[in-house]
């Protein structure tokens, strides 16, 4: 969605294309995207990104099916639980229907898609939220937002690594169990796969914490809410075999299209 918000659905996926062009990476994960839903044009967010950053291998791990805040219910056993470009055409028995949650896109072959549910809080809490000033200026405004389900969503690549993407829980106390989770989950595909792992995606933990009393590594340290004058870091890149000299912290790039700010690490 464009920040600030506009009303122009054809306008917003031309800013997502330009926005891919300016990352310029080889492997993107994206969290709160929308596949399908009338909302943002019917249209398959992550093959957009997919197509606009030229990677042939995509995938997107619904959430939930309908559109967070209106009508929404959680996956039952017969719809599709990972989105790629060979299914999304055919339902292969399976019902395929508009659906909200996490995504990657990547142009490095991906030989592996796996994916895992990490539940959800049974309360919601007030969040801070994007909204319009007096003045037309970007704000905020508090809501009470209901928790969803929230899944992890991994690619295992053919140059050796594994790479999971998320969006944890607001809630505090279980998106520390959830990440707890996907650790565990990480050194088992790790294990299996024979891969090195990163952790990516919106983890909603303050800064330090997602790597805090773990031999995981923070890769990226910087503030990435709110985008337009971003003061907590809610997004992160975590690794547990990296050292310093094998990876870099990329400037970050305001894409305009995101209520977060972009992180991007390169992996010497």
């Amino acid at each position: 969605m464009a920040i600030p918000p506009t009303n122009d659905i054809l306008a917003d996926q031309l800013k997502v294309g330009q926005a891919m062009l300016k990352i310029n990476a080889d492997v993107i994960g994206v969290q709160e995207v929308d596949e399908k839903l009338e909302r943002s044009g019917k249209i398959s967010q992550v093959r957009l990104l997919a197509e606009a950053m030229k990677a042939e291998d995509w995938a997107f791990a619904p959430s939930v099916i309908g559109t967070p805040g209106l009508k929404w219910r959680a996956l039952g056993k017969t719809d599709v639980s990972i989105v790629t470009d060979k299914n999304s055409h055919t339902d292969d028995g399976a019902e395929l229907v508009g659906g909200y949650g996490i995504g990657i896109a990547s142009k490095i072959p991906v030989k592996h898609w796996d994916r895992i549910d990490l539940g959800r809080s049974v309360i919601g809490m007030p969040l801070i939220i994007p909204a319009e000033g007096k003045n037309g200026e970007q704000s905020v405004k508090p809501i009470y937002v209901a928790d969803e389900p929230r899944v992890a969503l991994a690619a295992t690549l053919e140059n050796g690594w594994t790479v999971i993407n998320t969006h944890l829980s607001f809630v505090p106390i279980l998106n520390l169990f959830q990440l707890r989770k996907i650790k565990r989950w990480a050194k088992e595909l790790s294990k299996t796969y024979g891969t090195q792992v990163l952790i990516i995606g919106d983890l909603n933990l303050p800064k330090g914490i997602p790597a805090m009393a773990s031999n995981w590594k923070s890769l990226v340290t910087q503030n990435t809410y709110p985008s337009w004058g971003a003061k907590i870091q809610f997004d992160y890149i975590l690794s547990d075999t990296l050292k310093a000299d094998q990876f870099e912290a990329l400037d970050t790039v305001i894409t305009g299209i995101s209520d977060h700010l972009p992180i991007q690490v390169r992996i010497r």
